[in-house]
């Protein structure tokens, strides 16, 4: 039976995909399966320029961006961005609103002078930087934020303005859950396994002036310049991986596009945050001005039903509410995948799972 799957990551692909690469698993194209073929070949170049072409278009990137499908996942990025953006020991700014921010920025000092720019300890991490108050230093290489934080459930709902210092982006769990301003930003990377995609690859959208080179020393396959100079083929690709993402690419514009993934997303986590307000048993810490879409963390205020909350919930089909270890309590990830059908389930549970805990 299918359950309803709240995993922060690897999250739950949607169903259309996962058929349709079940069909051609065994005989995709010339009695061959998908993981079988070369990445040379013309078939699975054309499911690449077939890949990127898509989300170029959901996304409307601009034509001086290059678009690359690299390895590692978002934390492989951590040391890429520094090693492609600045030279050894220049300054970068850093945004610090969580745990994800925080890996980068531990990552980031082993290669540029990192200075935290922000930073939300003050609140719990439960907040953004007011607006306006973001501002790089004068030589910064970039200003790298999240702007949604998987862990915490915290999200930006403004862009920082940076005005001509280089905004960096781990977008890791936001991208393609709505419309996004691609020129505002120097560069945006994102792990698959959230919104695009299974685990093993990793979506890196460059203005090209910025990959003009990584420093010496740097290795190929974290070269940017190099990487796009490949055509994200410097070495044996991810094949199966880029292959499910690209479905998912098609997914999304026979849905109706990113606008439509912005409508049905804010009002899955309308009704999510609404049940959760509205009740005496949950609560959620993160202020009601930076509550993530895609990720949002709540409690039971109760002592000693956490167990059972995730045990009733599992045997209803309704699976990975766990909080993450760093943090505890709950979590429900909302992305594109999940219907409307699962946010009214997980309600109409939580409903009656506080009737009966009265």
């Amino acid at each position: 039976m299918r359950v309803y799957n709240f995993s922060a990551g690897p999250a739950a692909l949607p169903l259309p995909v996962l058929e349709q690469a079940r069909d051609e698993m065994v005989e995709w194209r010339d009695g061959a399966s998908v993981m079988e073929v070369s990445h040379r070949g013309r078939a699975f170049v054309e499911v690449a320029e077939r890949a990127e072409a898509d989300l170029r278009d959901l996304l409307s990137i601009p034509r001086e961006y290059h678009v690359l499908f690299m390895q590692g996942g978002a934390t492989a990025q951590f040391a890429a961005v520094p090693m492609n953006l600045a030279a050894a020991g220049e300054p970068a700014d850093y945004v610090n609103t969580g745990h994800w921010s925080g890996r980068a920025i531990e990552e980031a000092r082993r290669f540029v002078d990192v200075r935290t720019a922000a930073d939300e300890a003050g609140s719990g991490y439960t907040t953004v930087p007011a607006p306006g108050t973001i501002r790089p230093r004068p030589g910064a290489a970039y200003l790298h934020y999240t702007p949604n934080e998987t862990i915490g459930g915290v999200e930006f709902p403004y862009v920082p303005d940076t005005g001509t210092v280089p905004l960096v982006a781990d977008m890791s769990s936001t991208i393609l859950s709505r419309p996004l301003e691609v020129s505002r930003y120097g560069l945006i990377y994102a792990g698959a396994q959230k919104n695009a995609g299974p685990s093993g690859i990793t979506v890196v959208i460059v203005r090209s002036d910025l990959a003009r080179g990584a420093r010496p020393g740097t290795p190929s396959v974290f070269d940017y310049r190099a990487v796009a100079e490949a055509g994200s083929m410097l070495n044996t690709p991810p094949t199966f991986a880029w292959y499910v993402a690209g479905l998912v690419f098609q997914w999304l514009r026979r849905e109706g596009g990113l606008a439509e993934m912005a409508r049905r997303n804010r009002a899955k986590a309308e009704a999510l945050y609404g049940a959760i307000d509205a009740s005496a048993l949950y609560s959620c810490p993160v202020a009601k001005d930076c509550r993530s879409w895609m990720n949002v963390p709540f409690r039971l205020t109760r002592a000693g039903l956490d167990k059972p909350f995730l045990a009733e919930a599992a045997a209803a089909g309704l699976t990975n509410l766990a909080g993450h270890r760093a943090v505890g309590g709950m979590r429900a990830s909302l992305y594109n995948a999940m219907p409307m059908e699962g946010v009214r389930a997980l309600v109409d549970f939580m409903r009656e799972f506080e009737q009966r805990n009265a």
